[in-house]
């Protein structure tokens, strides 16, 4: 049995700026947006982009999407061209806060706006951000695994990679909940990429070098996926746990089978509408707010 807790304050809001009709008024006429996911394989991003290209569908508008596939360089250029094309407002999920700066440079250079999705830049040319409360994410994933274990044993941290603010920012959440648990260690923290292979290969690794963890914190469901693979594979389903974030399917039907602990729902369909309907809002003219949040949900097995 899957277990949802729905986390209302963020949720509510992320639902009452859905519905405003403030933010759901789009200029009236048909407007162009570009588009630079991180990723055009990553399951959460798959279903971002289908929000993204159904909202922008009802409004009668047009998305020009480029590809990056985790690559700073290329979702640079990306943006660049989208640039070039003159769109009128462009959703980014940044690779790295600070590397991908030059994108937002060349976006308000033109005086198109930016805003980040998913993710967060450094950089003073963005105009917003649809977020999640990263923070206060990262602590709720603590305190679920501190209850978990007891408050005790020793615990490995695969989080994303350095460069991007969000992941820094969960697990600044997380490492500070724990740390209100004397009898919790983090005997091992590694910052890489986001995919199942860097999840099962640093896995691997950890608990070669620390057989003794009784959980490991994961990233994103990708990288966490690959952690259960490695778990799986050295015979410690059950007694290793291992916590995710997204809320894509895959981690649900892991979490469902009892082989996941837990994931963190925050509905990528639901923000890439919520991009499209902030960037409306913006270009509508109703410009007063530089963030966004999405709400969320943790789902486990009980």
């Amino acid at each position: 049995m899957i277990t949802r807790r729905l986390f209302t304050a963020a949720a509510a809001a992320a639902a009452a700026a859905l519905l405003a009709p403030a933010l759901l008024a789009a200029p009236a006429q048909a407007e162009t947006i570009g588009v630079a996911l991180a990723s055009d394989t990553n399951p959460f991003y798959v279903a971002m982009r289908k929000g993204i290209e159904a909202r922008v569908a009802e409004l009668g508008w047009e998305a020009r999407f480029v590809t990056a596939n985790e690559s700073v360089a290329a979702q640079v250029q990306g943006v660049e061209d989208l640039v070039a094309q003159g769109v009128d407002g462009i959703l980014i999920s940044p690779i790295d806060a600070v590397a991908s700066g030059p994108a937002y440079a060349a976006a308000g250079a033109a005086g198109i706006p930016i805003m980040s999705i998913a993710r967060q830049a450094q950089a003073a040319e963005q105009t917003a951000s649809i977020a999640m409360d990263e923070v206060g994410i990262g602590a709720a994933i603590g305190a679920w695994l501190a209850d978990r274990i007891g408050g005790q044993g020793k615990i490995a941290m695969v989080a994303g990679p350095s460069g991007a603010e969000t992941f820094r920012n969960l697990a600044q959440g997380f490492a500070a909940e724990i740390a209100k648990h004397p009898g919790i260690e983090v005997v091992f923290k590694k910052e890489d990429g986001l995919s199942r292979e860097e999840g099962l290969r640093v896995a691997e690794d950890l608990l070669v070098a620390h057989p003794d963890v009784v959980a490991i914190y994961g990233g994103n469901d990708e990288v966490a996926l690959g952690a259960v693979q490695a778990v799986a594979a050295a015979g410690r389903t059950g007694e290793i746990i291992v916590t995710g974030l997204n809320g894509v399917p895959p981690a649900k039907a892991a979490v469902a089978a009892g082989e996941l602990g837990m994931t963190v729902e925050l509905n990528p369909v639901v923000w890439g509408t919520l991009g499209v309907d902030t960037m409306a809002r913006w270009l509508a003219g109703d410009q007063g707010f530089d963030r966004v949040n999405v709400g969320y949900q943790i789902i486990d097995r009980k």
